[in-house]
């Protein structure tokens, strides 16, 4: 799953980021250069899923001959509307068809992707007809069946039996109606990459009092000529002839290797508007007969439209050093190999929240049911992590309270258990949150350390005892952190392990410091007190008024990166999948 990545002392990060490992603070990844592609439309990654499709014990609808079966699937949007999405052929005269027709489909991590199948029975009349055109309210309902692209995936062999049911509008929903087999594969062309080492020389200056700063930005060129940004390089300081580190293109989001890709070279400039130095276009084909010719292309720079306009061509030129074409292994091979992901949660009981009977509190439980920021943002992420994890026992913790008859506690068990912090799946989190508003009093101050170290405990005695999970700490908080210093020099030592902290920042706090500083896409790689820098990006920040109005959720703007987390830790450590 992904598309671009450098190598890294300690092994290759994922594919999709450039900067992981063991990194000097000044190879960090730069927020500028992170806003700049998110401007351009660069969304983050997703791999390409071919779904194919068997029933067997369908129901026997014609009276002198078996069934004729044909299957309907769709996506379920948010609001319950169904999308078609294809129609498989007709099988005559069966009730076990095995479907020729597949569909081809964009799997995304952090969104849950619900579809529908239905099956219907084809009347003798339409059968020399085009299944697109077929009206199905004219055909035969055989029954139903409804599931997450998530749940499919998971399964070892990646095949899932779903029960089919009659509509319950039709009919009893109890009814027997056959089974229906999905079964879904990773296209090849998401796990093959094509590793470069890139290098220019003689690039301008663009500074007035030093040397450029240079990264690169790879762009495929879609159809009308649009630019897609899909890679980017790390900004190298100072250096007018850099090579930068080891990329990644992966196949499927490139395209193909004839299709044409657009390699900008820009000088950064911390205040995101950078400078552009020169570019080139070319092909994976011609990129690869520069290497193996050893020849440079010399970048240009546009010329302004006009009837005898031409690009300027530079003396600065583009050497690929290395060209090689491999296989990775994806997020999906892992989940296949038997990974899961386990969801823990770390809310926020600081008296900065208000009264929690009162309407203004951040934690006001509404007897309407609307849901708090609180709510929202543990059923959003819940709702998408459940299915990466098969017995959905969650650690749930809350911080700066001060339980019945007790000091103020940094890291509570949610449930007001003494012995263990589990709970049972998003309702059971939810049923604990609301329970321990009514059983602490809101105190402070606001410490985010023990909750982190106690997650870093729990991975660490998971790859102790040889357990094959990652966990993601879900922090929700309505203030910036007092113990900035323990929770650096926590999340450098957590950095070590399989977990990724997604924070989410609620209410009308400025969250600018504890955003630019923790979370490494915002600025340096994090320090610790003691001078070790952490090995890779653990965490993702989300200031949840940034995110709750627009067409992008909580969920997509903390998840996008976290399959990138996962495959830094798995590659640094060269941990495979059993597949």
């Amino acid at each position: 799953m992904g598309n671009c990545f450098s190598d890294v002392a300690g092994g290759r990060t994922a594919i999709g980021g450039t900067a992981g490992g063991m990194l000097r603070p000044s190879d960090a990844p730069n927020d500028a250069i992170d806003n700049f592609l998110r401007s351009r439309g660069y969304n983050g990654l997703f791999s390409q899923i071919e779904l194919s499709f068997s029933a067997s014990g369908l129901r026997d609808r014609d009276v002198l001959s078996k069934s004729d079966p044909m299957m309907v699937l769709y996506a379920r949007g948010k609001n319950g509307a169904l999308e078609e999405l294809c129609r498989t052929e007709v099988v005559l005269n069966s009730l076990r068809p095995t479907w020729i027709t597949k569909h081809t489909l964009i799997y995304h991590f952090e969104v849950v992707q619900f579809l529908v199948f239905r099956v219907y029975d084809v009347d003798t009349q339409f059968h020399n007809a085009d299944v697109k055109i077929l009206k199905l309210e004219e055909q035969q309902y055989l029954g139903e069946a409804t599931c997450a692209l998530s749940q499919i995936i998971t399964k070892p062999d990646r095949s899932m039996t779903l029960d089919l049911q009659r509509d319950s509008m039709r009919s009893s929903p109890s009814l027997n109606c056959g089974k229906l087999l999905v079964h879904a594969e990773e296209s090849i062309s998401s796990k093959t990459s094509i590793e470069m080492i890139l290098r220019c020389s003689d690039l301008e200056y663009r500074d007035l009092f030093s040397k450029s700063d240079p990264f690169l930005l790879i762009s495929k060129v879609v159809e009308g000529g649009t630019h897609v940004p899909i890679c980017k390089t790390e900004a190298i300081k100072n250096d007018h002839s850099p090579t930068w580190k080891p990329v990644y293109l992966n196949i499927q989001q490139v395209g193909s290797k004839e299709n044409p890709l657009v390699i900008e070279c820009y000088n950064f400039n911390s205040n995101g508007r950078h400078d552009l130095m020169g570019k080139v276009q070319k092909s994976l084909v011609d990129l690869e007969k520069l290497h193996f010719g050893g020849q440079g292309e010399n970048l240009f720079l546009s010329a302004a439209v006009g009837h005898n306009s031409q690009n300027k061509v530079l003396k600065s030129r583009l050497f690929v050093d290395k060209f090689s074409e491999s296989v990775q292994y994806t997020f999906l091979d892992y989940l296949a190999g038997g990974f899961e992901l386990n969801f823990m949660v770390a809310i926020d009981f600081t008296a900065s929240n208000g009264n929690s009977r009162l309407p203004d509190s951040l934690h006001y439980i509404d007897p309407s049911g609307r849901p708090n920021a609180y709510q929202r943002a543990i059923v959003e992420v819940g709702e998408v992590l459940q299915f990466y994890d098969s017995d959905k026992r969650f650690p749930t913790w809350g911080f700066g309270a001060r339980p019945i008859d007790g000091p103020v506690s940094h890291c509570f068990n949610l449930n007001g258990s003494n012995n263990y912090c589990e709970v049972d799946g998003i309702q059971g989190i939810m049923m604990a949150y609301t329970s321990a508003l009514l059983n602490v009093s809101l105190a402070g101050p606001t410490l985010f350390g023990p909750v982190i170290s106690n997650a870093a405990l729990i991975a660490s005695q998971s790859v102790a005892n040889g357990g094959r999970k990652y966990f993601v700490l879900l922090i929700i908080t309505d203030g910036v952190v007092t113990d900035l210093q323990e929770t650096k020099d926590a999340l450098v030592k957590a950095s070590d392990l399989p977990l990724s902290i997604l924070i989410v920042g609620v209410g009308g706090a400025d969250f600018k410091e504890m955003e630019q500083i923790l979370d490494a896409d915002k600025g340096d790689r994090l320090e610790s007190s003691y001078g070790r820098i952490a090995s890779r990006d653990i965490v993702q920040f989300v200031p949840f008024r940034d995110v709750q109005s627009g067409e992008i959720s909580v969920v997509q703007a903390l998840l996008a990166e976290l399959p990138t987390q996962f495959l830094a830790y798995m590659r640094s450590r060269d941990i495979q999948p059993s597949l």
